[in-house]
This record gives structure tokens, C-alpha cells and sequence, in this order.
């Protein structure tokens, strides 16, 4: 099959031909349909999340079913199917709680294997991780939400606890930040968004982010506190940085919930954070790390109703021999705000 694949951490990407994957005990082969050019697979290519090499990245994915490993019961061959980036083992106490984003012998397509820069990618435990997709919603759409958007998803409504006519501060307006950015204002509250590009903030604001910061400001804190009243009901660090987790915390008001999602690598990872306030205010501090298969439906129901608009988010589809350079040119400016989708059929 067709696939990309980079041989050596910051080497770009190249279209290569590799073997068809080998389907799993209990697993599925899908034939990809669409995928997600994501962050987060652009920091295992810069070797800050480490990958056996040479390796295929991809992790948000949308396709058919092509496969059917022993064991499986519940899906056939030609079914048109969705993934969480984190599929969970099945077995465990925490997969048996409906926590398979939390799963210890979790594996995830593009980090833990090959991943979907490819024409074929397998699944394991198919029967906990695979969602049914509607035929309302296309392989592109689908293919936006595997990370980014169903992760902003369960971070407002699980973590943040987000309702009408509450204060949302989303510090980053790329792709999960663009995403909560369009739940929150689905969701009835007011949104601050912050992002240092003015083209990011334009695309916010598009969305319905009744204002938006300029993160480079002298204190873009103290905007977004003084544009809420005294604090945000719930924010968001959708970059994942010291600074902006920071700025997350002290963005809010008392009482208020800060949801950590972006990811911090090296000396990041541990960044300092205001306790005083946490203490002092009773602030409430959560990570969201995904979502698992079964939270999928009542998303899946706001996207066919026209509620949420995730294909509203995606700033450019391409073909799989572009997705090499699109994963690269994420360590620079975006070319234009919103998600890249490589598109393998449409």
C-alpha cells in the first residue's frame, strides 16, 4: 500500500510503498478514507513524543471497514467506521468503566504503530473502539474529530461543565482551540478567544468568540478578566505550553475550572502554577486526554442536527502526497487557520 512515512526524526515525510498491515486478534483493517494532519503528530516527527522509526504517523481517521480479526462481533467488512486516538484494551477496569482515554495497555495509531498516513491502518479491540458512522457525515467531517474536536468536546461539557451564559477563555485558536471555540458558542456560553495571530482571532470570531485577545499583549490576562467580569467561568490551554497553562489559571474567576489539553513536552511538562490562586479561589484544575468510542454518540446527534459544524473547521483538504509537507509546515506559521485533512476518497 501506499503510505507516508518518515525514516529519521524532522526528515520530511516522503509517499512511499510499505506492506499492508496484518490484522489483529479481536481487530479491524480500515481502508482510510480521510485523516488529520494534527499537532500532536508533529511533535513525535520532532522526536518530543518518541515513535519507532521509520514510522507512518496519523491518529485521526475515518474509513471503511476493510478487515475483520478473530473474535470481533460486532463489525463487517464495508462498514464505514470512526476511531478515537486512543483506543482502549478492552478488558480492563477502566475500559469496563467507560474510561478507555485512561486504558494503561492503550494503543494509539500513529504513536504506538503505523498510523493512518496510509492507505490501510490496523485497530485493535475493534469491538470497544470503533464508532458507527451516520451516512449525514462525511469521511472529512469525520475525520476532524478524532482528536482535537472530540477531545475540546469532552474537556467543556465532562471537565469545564460549560452551560449557557458562562465565560469560556480558549487560549490557542488552532484546531481543538477553533473546536472549543464553536462547542462553547453551541453550548450558549460567551467566549474570549486568545492566539497571537490575527488570522486565528479573525476565524474565532467568525465562529461566534464574542471577543477575542491578542496573546502578545503586555498582559492578555488581564484582558481576558477584564472582558469577563472578573474571570472566566472555564478556559482552556488549547496550545500546551508554560505560559499559556499559566495564563489559563489566572484567566479565571473564583470557582472556575481550568481544563489543560494542549501537550507539554521536556522541561514544559511540569510547568509552575499560580497554587496560591487554586487554593485561595477554589479552582478547579483538569487534564482531558481524548474521548472514548461509547461518549461518541451524543456529539455524533449535535453534528447531524447542524448544532455543531466541525467541517465549518477544516482549512483545506489534500491529497496523501501532500501530507508530508503539510506535517513539517506545522512548525511554522499556519498557512490558514483550521484543521488539514488528507483526503484518500472523498
Amino acid at each position: 500500500m501506499r503510505a507516508v512515512s518518515y525514516p529519521a526524526y524532522g526528515v520530511v515525510p516522503s509517499l512511499v510503498d510499505v506492506p499492508d498491515p496484518v490484522c489483529p486478534d479481536g481487530g479491524v483493517v480500515i481502508a482510510v478514507g480521510a485523516t488529520g494532519v494534527c499537532r500532536s503528530d508533529w511533535h513525535a516527527w520532532q522526536g518530543h513524543d518518541p515513535v519507532a522509526l521509520p514510522h507512518i504517523p496519523g491518529h485521526e481517521l475515518a474509513g471503511t471497514v476493510a478487515e475483520v480479526g478473530v473474535g470481533v462481533t460486532r463489525w463487517r467488512v464495508g462498514e464505514r467506521v470512526t476511531v478515537p486516538f486512543v483506543c482502549g484494551c478492552g478488558v480492563c477496569g477502566y475500559c469496563l468503566a467507560g474510561d478507555a482515554q485512561v486504558c494503561p495497555d492503550q494503543t494509539q495509531p500513529g504513536f504506538t504503530g503505523p498510523g493512518s498516513f496510509a492507505e490501510r491502518v490496523a485497530i485493535h479491540a475493534a469491538d470497544l473502539n470503533l464508532v458507527a458512522l451516520p451516512d449525514d457525515v462525511d469521511v472529512v467531517t469525520a475525520a476532524s474529530l478524532g482528536c482535537r474536536f472530540a477531545t475540546a468536546y469532552r474537556a467543556l461539557t465532562a471537565h469545564g461543565r460549560l452551560g449557557a451564559g458562562d465565560w469560556l477563555a480558549v487560549h490557542g485558536c488552532g484546531g481543538v482551540g477553533l473546536s472549543a471555540v464553536m462547542i462553547g458558542v453551541a453550548r450558549g456560553a460567551r467566549v474570549v478567544a486568545v492566539d497571537v495571530s490575527p488570522a486565528a482571532l479573525g476565524r474565532a470570531r467568525e465562529l461566534g468568540a464574542e471577543a477575542v485577545v491578542d496573546g502578545s499583549a503586555s498582559d492578555p490576562v488581564a484582558a481576558v478578566r477584564d472582558l469577563t467580569g472578573g474571570g472566566a467561568h472555564v478556559s482552556i490551554d488549547a496550545i500546551g505550553s508554560a505560559e499559556t497553562a499559566a495564563a489559563s489559571v489566572r484567566s479565571l474567576r473564583r470557582r472556575g475550572r481550568h481544563v489543560q489539553v494542549g501537550l507539554l513536552f521536556g522541561p514544559a511538562a511540569s510547568p509552575p502554577l499560580p497554587m496560591d490562586l487554586v487554593i485561595a479561589h477554589e479552582l478547579v484544575i483538569h487534564g482531558s486526554h481524548g474521548m472514548a468510542a461509547s461518549d461518541y454518540p451524543p456529539m455524533l446527534d449535535l453534528i447531524i442536527s447542524g448544532a455543531l459544524r466541525p467541517r465549518d473547521l477544516v482549512g483545506r483538504v489534500i491529497g496523501l502526497g501532500e501530507a508530508g509537507r503539510a506535517l513539517a509546515e506545522l512548525g511554522g506559521p499556519a498557512a490558514s487557520p483550521g484543521l488539514t485533512v488528507v483526503a484518500l476518497s472523498r
